[in-house]
């Protein structure tokens, strides 16, 4: 077992937390009063995972997305104040990271979501501050048969747009809401462009830079970071890990 301000530690010190400028506190967002012998993950702590944590007697829970972000109202109180007392009544903490986990290179959102989806030569793009990043194929096909593929390992059908002439074969990524880095992508010469998210002017963007774009979800392309870290935690600290999939379509 550890203390959650071990994990916390620990996890500050892998993910190089205090380099981001974030929308939210990374590290421990509720501190609860168990020592920690099982970690549960998830995404998102919403009141579905702290619920399934508790029916685990789960005793922290790590998640990408978690509370207090910017410019939203601080006070526990609604929504927030359900999720705070259910979490603090089963004596659990919450631990959150957010742009820490997307860009590591190891157990990060982009670093995972590239080898679950097969891409050579995965690294952090020049530009994007490690938020985008770049590979290739091994064999150029069709922006259809990308998009199989991706639905194929994340379980989900990507929506499609842009330019469908054009093989691809290099191809760049970021995950969750990256879509606004698309020029940064056209300017790196990459065929594809793959992101979470889709704004109403993505659609536009990637016609006119002619490459093709790749909404993936905003959930679904965020799964894989949380479970890494999670599993290089259990390792360190010899204690058990389990991820929880609380379903999002968006």
């Amino acid at each position: 077992m550890c203390q959650p301000c071990e994990l916390v530690a620990f996890c500050d010190q892998l993910l190089d937390a205090s380099a981001f400028a974030d929308y939210c506190p990374n590290g421990l967002q509720a501190e609860g009063e168990r020592e920690v012998a099982l970690l549960v993950s998830g995404v998102t702590a919403s009141a579905a995972l702290i619920e399934a944590a508790c029916d685990l007697d789960a005793d922290a829970i790590l998640v990408h997305h978690g509370w207090f972000w910017k410019n939203e109202p601080p006070c526990l109180t609604g929504i927030k104040g359900r999720r705070a007392r259910m979490l603090l009544r089963a004596g659990m903490s919450l631990i959150a990271y957010h742009l820490p986990l997307d860009a590591h290179p190891e157990v990060g959102n982009n670093a995972t979501l590239g080898r679950e989806l097969g891409i050579l030569d995965a690294a952090p793009a020049t530009v994007g501050g490690g938020l985008l990043w770049t590979g290739r194929l091994a064999v150029a096909q069709a922006p259809e048969a990308v998009a199989e593929r991706v639905a194929e390992r994340l379980g989900r059908v990507p929506l499609l747009v842009g330019e469908r002439a054009r093989a691809v074969e290099r191809v760049a990524w970021c995950s969750g809401g990256g879509q606004g880095h698309i020029e940064l992508a056209a300017d790196l010469g990459v065929d594809l462009f793959l992101s979470g998210e889709i704004s109403e002017q993505t659609t536009h963007l990637a016609r006119e830079l002619g490459l093709s774009y790749l909404a993936a979800g905003h959930h679904a392309t965020e799964r894989y970071g949380v479970q890494a870290l999670g599993t290089r935690v259990a390792e360190h600290f010899g204690v058990r890990h389990q991820f929880i999939e609380i379903a999002n379509p968006a």
